[in-house]
């Protein structure tokens, strides 16, 4: 099972921080303008962890806003250390760089930071004297700069971008990794290196050369070699050879580039085994082989590897002189071959996440292939992989749906005890960034299929603002993928299900009521009384419990009108009347609003539904709740004429006799506050009687759950008072005498009598 240990002190300051910038670590210049406290020091330690992490949010946490002047935080060396950072994406431009171009950095990584020019190119020859990692991948135009910079710009002379070919490496004497991935092409990589002294890695993935030779001048020192996606020939592998040193080598490659004309032989591999000695890691995924390389037995079992390079089934192996610990074969015939010299087959998703997207997303279509039909025996591992990869790529569609999809089976109940509250949370989160950044139908249907997999509300509770405007935005559309509609009202109904009345109140402030009744409106339209129409019901006598914003949002909002029509339009449909009947039984509860009920029409209704058998007495007994709340404001109140209030009286309590005592309910009370108001009372006999009634028939059939919240809010008391009172009727007071009893022998017998 996963750790729930807490996070670490670290983590927890460095994102309270974050969050509260200003009135923490800094504080704000002339109301607009960020600064460092001048009386703090902050050492590499922490200042990389908080522009990391920085970095993170603005890019995960759609609801973290980017601030301009950060990167000026972090100007003055004096103050601030920063050693090692990885920056990534469009937040990052010229300006941040040269903010930090005092600060001794040690390893830069810049990661698909397309605003980036060729401003940031001179910026980097700051950083050479301490500079030793370096990464550019994907930084597609700082290698541009403008023809004419300050020359008037207008739609009839846009600036014109040009390639930067003078640029070199010269005066990075420490550099030793140095990742150029999807470099721009035309610019002179040969040129571009030629000054670095001793590298040690080398990253060239996606670009294209013609010749390799010049890497031999590294052959005694170059351990890492990346050609991803690079079309080799012939040449290429002959200077490969030649790197003596190597220890890690991938020449992997997406199989669906058109452009690559390359096979990978017997030979080739051969010749690595033979000069490479010291390979320790080979990546030749996608490649397709020209010739067999194999000699397998089928019976043997799949995937297993070899420690013993001798036994192994891909040939040109079995004279390694020790196992690799890692050999990349995704996507080659020689992946499910049974004997495999290396410790570790190279897992796709956590190799390629950041940088192979493309390879990713099959990856992970293909851990949904797993997922889907067998138990998966990594689950942590391939979570924590997905989640990762979800993050990277958020606005990658093929990535999003295929993770979404994988999450959704990963997170079901057969899992469950094996996940730390950590790590769902962390799922929870990825699961609402996708939801934020892509409106794909299927990602959505997705990520909302995969939160139903979660305890709501409590689980969700941490992110319940956030989850709540997400749900109502999909809900918003009057046409939505019906699937979809239907699984978000049922998340909506659960999320304003028992949680407290300041979460209801501001879920109700976000349109939550408006866009209910939207969908009723909607359903009604249609003639249909299906799940969504029931739900939104639901969902509505759910967030009017003892919340009278609402409740009058409902009046406002022409909610009386739609369930007169929907009473008209379905009245064979048991549980929307209960629903429906739920709803006003809330709104009734308000007296500010109880004016708005007492019409003739809507009396008559309320008189009419006591007499129902729908869905057992609920029907009946939420109308009798709602008169009786209206009862309550006295005689002077009744300012209409047909039904006369006595006539409804009679009916009230010709329906309560009618009742079972011992009915078992599909209700659910957090308080007795609205029913125990009509207890001391005697203004309407009949309010009261149904009060005590509801009392006595849930601690009767629900003895655990409601005598101790009876007991807790003083009704007992008020039950007490109320058989001493002469207005009550005999038949009251002996059903309060039998709540009284109820209570009285639950303490007894749960009453702790150890020593």
């Amino acid at each position: 099972m996963a750790s729930d240990s807490p996070e670490s002190l670290m983590t927890l300051c460095t994102d309270y921080c974050l969050h509260n910038l200003e009135g923490t670590l800094f504080y704000l210049l002339d109301n607009e303008t960020l600064r460092l406290h001048p009386d703090i020091f902050l050492p590499s330690e922490i200042c990389d962890r908080l522009v990391n992490e920085y970095v993170e949010l603005v890019n995960a946490d759609s609801i973290f806003e980017h601030n301009e002047n950060f990167f000026t935080l972090f100007s003055d060396p004096r103050n601030t250390r920063l050693a090692r950072i990885h920056l990534r994406e469009d937040i990052v431009q010229d300006q941040d760089l040269e903010a930090i171009q005092k600060q001794d950095l040690i390893e830069l990584f810049l990661t698909n930071c397309e605003k980036l020019t060729a401003k940031s190119l001179q910026t980097l020859g700051s950083f050479s004297p301490t500079l030793v990692s370096l990464s550019l991948f994907g930084c597609a135009n700082i290698f541009y700069e403008e023809e004419n910079p300050g020359g008037c710009e207008d739609d009839f002379n846009p600036t014109r971008q040009v390639l930067v070919k003078d640029f070199t490496f010269e005066g990075f004497s420490r550099l030793r990794f140095l990742n150029l991935g999807r470099m721009t092409e035309g610019v002179n990589v040969e040129t571009l290196l030629r000054p670095l002294a001793s590298l040690t890695a080398l990253d060239l993935s996606g670009i294209q050369l013609n010749d390799l030779l010049f890497l031999t001048q590294w052959k005694e020192s170059l351990a890492s070699l990346v050609l991803y996606n690079m079309d080799l020939c012939e040449e290429h592998i002959q200077a490969i050879a030649q790197l003596r040193k190597l220890r890690h080598l991938d020449i992997s490659r997406d199989r669906l580039s058109s452009y690559y004309k390359f096979k990978l032989t017997r030979k080739v591999l051969n010749l690595f085994v033979e000069n490479l000695v010291n390979l320790i890691s080979l990546d030749i995924s996608g490649h397709t082989m020209l010739e067999n390389c194999t000699s397998s037995c089928l019976e043997e079992k799949v995937g297993q590897t070899s420690t013993n390079p001798e036994e192994s089934s891909i040939t040109p192996f079995r004279n390694l002189k020790r196992p690799l610990q890692f050999l990349g074969l995704f996507e080659t015939s020689l992946c499910r071959l049974s004997h495999i010299p290396a410790y570790k087959v190279l897992n796709a998703i956590e190799a390629y996440t950041e940088h192979r997207p493309e390879i990713t997303s099959r990856a992970i279509n293909l851990l949904f292939d797993i997922a889907r039909i067998e138990r998966c025996n990594q689950l942590l591992r391939a979570l924590k992989l997905v989640i990762t990869a979800l993050k990277c790529h958020k606005y990658d569609k093929n990535i999003q749906v295929t993770g979404s999809a994988v999450l959704f089976y990963l997170t079901n109940a057969e899992y469950r005890q094996e996940q730390s509250i950590m790590l769902r949370r962390q799922v929870i989160q990825v699961v609402l960034n996708g939801m934020e950044s892509y409106q794909e139908v299927t990602v959505q249907r997705n990520c909302c299929l995969t939160l139903c997999n979660f305890s709501i509300p409590e689980e969700l509770e941490f992110q319940y603002r956030r989850v709540n405007e997400l749900l109502l935005n999909i809900l918003n559309p009057t046409r939505q993928d019906e699937s979809i509609q239907r699984i978000a009202v049922h998340l909506c109904n659960a999320l304003v299900c028992q949680v407290d009345n300041d979460h209801k109140e501001a879920v109700g402030k976000m349109g939550f009521v408006m866009t209910m009744l939207k969908l009723i409106q909607k359903k009604l339209a249609d003639k249909t009384c299906d799940q969504v129409m029931e739900f939104s019901w639901s969902a509505l006598w759910n967030i009017t419990d003892e919340t009278p914003n609402n409740c009058e949002m409902f009046l406002n909002y022409s909610g009386m009108k739609l369930f007169l029509e929907c009473l008209k339009e379905f009245p064979s449909k048991q549980e929307l009347h209960r629903n429906m009947l739920g709803l006003l039984g809330n709104v009734a509860e308000v007296q500010e609003l109880r004016p708005q009920l007492m019409t003739s029409q809507f009396i008559s209704v309320f008189s009419n539904l006591l007499d129902s058998e729908a869905d057992g007495i609920e029907v009946s007994y939420n109308a009798c709740g709602v008169l009786s709340h209206i009862m309550f404001d006295g005689p002077e109140a009744w300012i209409i004429c047909e039904p006369r209030r006595e006539e409804v009286v009679d009916r009230m309590w010709a329906a309560i006799q009618r009742w079972d005592v011992n009915s078992r309910r599909n209700i659910n009370y957090r308080s007795f506050e609205p029913i125990l108001r009509l207890i001391p009372q005697g203004i309407s006999p009949v309010s009261q009687h149904w009060a005590t009634w509801a009392l006595y028939n849930l601690v009767s059939v629900y003895p655990e759950k409601y005598c101790p919240l009876l007991i807790k809010e003083g009704g007992l008391l008020l039950l007490r008072d109320m058989i001493k009172m002469t207005s009550a009727r005999p038949e009251t007071k002996e059903m309060g005498r039998n709540v009284i009893g109820h209570c009285n022998s639950y303490m007894d017998e749960n009453m702790d009598t150890s020593r």
